[in-house]
């Protein structure tokens, strides 16, 4: 069964690649459940898998073998990313500029693509119309 295109939050793919004690059975099983529909990224997520690595190379290896498809954000998500950070400093938010996350929901809405997540709280607030995949479907 091929299911929808998805967008994947960096820690799914953190999850596999460091195979994580906890969370790596899951998230392959989703990425493996997901991969023949579409699963994508951004230049968020990109830079987020950075951070521990030691070359891009190194992070489009990871992509190429986990068949992710990086995608730029169109300005309908940075749109819907600036007015999830204008209600995030409304709910007293502290940080001064938008967060990663609300770049990946704000994309994952304006495509209409479900996202798999292990990090549900801000999505859920921010993005309620995203359809989540999470471990707990709560």
């Amino acid at each position: 069964m091929t299911l929808m295109p998805a967008f994947i939050d960096t820690n799914a793919i953190l999850d596999v690649t460091t195979h994580d004690p906890i969370w790596n059975q899951w998230s392959s099983h989703v990425i493996n459940q997901h991969a023949p529909g579409g699963l994508f990224i951004n230049p968020f997520v990109y830079t987020e898998l950075c951070i521990g690595a030691e070359s891009t190379e190194e992070v489009d290896a990871v992509i190429t073998k986990l068949r992710l498809s990086y995608v730029e954000l169109p300005a309908s998500a940075l749109f819907l990313a600036a007015k999830a950070f204008r209600d995030y400093r409304s709910r007293g938010g502290t940080k001064r500029s938008p967060l990663p996350d609300f770049f990946i929901g704000a994309h994952a809405k304006a495509l209409g693509f479900p996202l798999i997540t292990r990090d549900v709280k801000r999505y859920r607030t921010y993005f309620p119309e995203v359809p989540l995949i999470t471990p707990d479907p709560s």
